[in-house]
């Protein structure tokens, strides 16, 4: 059993960890997958790389599972991808079946993730085959593609476009590298700033700073009074019996297979693969008029694509180097820190890796049922923790974190500040994270594969002649501007309506 050759007992631990760490985030509302996977990056610093995807898989799946708590009991998503849970878990809640909703959530959970380990386990390997074969124009139009379906799909074209050019300059900043074509010269940097700036902003700080400060200055900004306790009905009502799956395998099996394929569209999230989901079943169910009077099979379609999401954004990930949501954006920085590039080589290169990744992938999910499901009345107590003692020991952490990225560099803890005062101040104008972060880790590798594909073929004209692969993706980018303007078009028709 290949899976099993490097499992070591420190593994299963930090996985058991990092589900339960990874829970608590995700059922405190405001806190996310992201951001636990962002506080917790640094402690990875230590650790081999095993072991250190044993702790960030837990955190992921754990961060995605928690939130179906407070959305199911006091009818706030503890995550983005939890908002349809809201729909038929907190009615259930309402009328005396909250265990039962939770537990119904939590199983739907653990088929949407397991059904996503599988679909990764066979379809990344094959992704990757095919993109051995990519020259250096097709890397280039793949991650153009990407960075298309990242703008279309934000909230505003817009505000979508220009938070993700805005990450691919800033990840310009530094040494124009010989070895990619460059001069040696360092650029977009002032002259005071070229001792520190001279490999640019280290990754690990920017996302401490995107997805750990920028959340505690917004929580902060809205003021953190004393929290009542959060009121909320757990137990009586119909008991929760495997029964109530009878005749819905269909919907599970459904859910989960929409949420992996969202989750291999870089940049969309959690929360528009359950909204589909969700949407669907609506569509297909035989009572859609019940569907948000708390009903089971919403609570079952919410919470398996939101969950199938976690194997398909390691898709492109592991096989292309390109992350698919903001979450394995930031496991990006576990690899940095190991010294790995991602892409079409590295599941040949380094197959341990890769069934570690599986074999922790499907443990995580294990556990995070083991744990949610049998102690269901000691993880609702999350919710009543204070954000006012939380997020005081959370700052610490990102800020030891940021010092620690690359051996104790000072420079890094105000990278962390800036990039912090950066995501809160842009939120107030429109910017989104997850565009800028994805632009910021994939601008080197575009600009690497264009420059190098001139000196190659010595022509622009290479990027629409090289092969029907290329032409192929130039359709889908193509598509996916002309469904980007449509969206804006249908948006400006909206509000000029409203």
């Amino acid at each position: 059993m290949d899976l099993l050759v490097s499992v070591t007992p420190l593994m299963v631990a930090l996985v058991a960890v990092g589900v339960t760490i990874g829970i608590v985030f995700g059922a405190i509302p405001g806190m996310t997958a992201t951001m636990a996977v962002a506080v917790c990056l640094p402690m990875t610093y230590g650790l081999d790389l095993d072991t250190s995807l044993a702790l960030l898989l837990g955190l992921y799946v754990g961060g995605i599972s928690g939130g179906l708590v407070p959305a199911i009991l006091i009818n706030i998503p503890g995550t983005p991808s939890s908002i349809t849970t809201t729909f038929d878990g907190h009615p259930m809640a309402k009328r005396g079946e909250g265990e039962r909703a939770l537990k119904i959530g939590i199983v739907a959970s653990l088929c949407g993730g397991l059904f996503s380990a599988v679909v990764l386990f066979f379809f990344a390997p094959a992704l990757a085959d095919l993109a051995i074969k990519f020259s250096y124009v097709e890397k280039f139009l793949i991650i153009l593609f990407a960075l298309t379906i990242i703008a279309s799909l934000s909230k505003r074209l817009i505000n979508g476009a220009v938070s993700g050019v805005l990450g691919i300059w800033l990840s310009l900043v530094g040494t124009y590298d010989l070895n990619t074509g460059g001069n040696g010269d360092i650029r977009l940097v002032p002259g005071f700033l070229e001792d520190w700036l001279v490999n640019g902003f280290s990754l690990l700080p920017v996302l401490i700073g995107l997805f750990g400060l920028t959340v505690i200055l917004e929580e902060a900004a809205k003021g953190v009074p004393p929290e009542p306790v959060a009121s909320f009905k757990l137990g009586g009502g119909t008991p929760f019996r495997f029964s109530v799956f009878r005749g819905h395998a269909g919907t599970v099996t459904r859910a989960s297979a929409i949420g992996t394929f969202v989750g291999l569209l870089p940049g969309i999230g959690g929360s528009a693969a359950s909204v589909l989901a969700y949407v669907q079943q609506k569509n297909l169910s035989k009572h859609p008029e019940r569907l948000g009077t708390g009903e089971p099979e919403g609570v079952m379609a919410s919470e398996a694509a939101n969950n199938g999401l976690t194997g398909g954004a390691l898709i492109p990930l592991v096989s292309l180097g390109i992350p698919g949501d903001s979450t394995t954006a930031v496991m990006i920085g576990a690899f940095t820190l190991q010294g790995l590039q991602l892409g079409p080589l590295f599941i040949g290169e380094h197959l341990e890796a890769w069934h570690t990744i599986m074999f922790n992938l499907v443990l995580a999910n294990l556990v995070m049922f083991a744990v949610m499901f049998f102690a269901i009345r000691w993880v609702v107590k999350v919710i009543q923790v204070p954000k006012y003692l939380l997020y005081p020991t959370i700052l610490m952490m990102c800020a030891v974190g940021a010092f620690s990225a690359n051996s104790g560099i000072m420079f890094d803890v105000w990278t962390f500040f800036l990039f912090g005062l950066f995501g809160y101040f842009g939120h107030k104008v429109g910017l989104e994270s997850a565009p800028f972060i994805i632009g910021f880790i994939l601008g080197k590798d575009a600009e690497v594969y264009f420059v190098k594909s001139l000196e190659s073929y010595g022509s622009l004209s290479i990027f629409f002649t090289k092969s029907p692969i290329a032409v192929g993706l130039w359709v889908l980018i193509a598509l996916s501007l002309g469904y980007a303007f449509y969206q804006a078009w249908r948006n400006l028709g909206r509000e000029a309506a409203s």
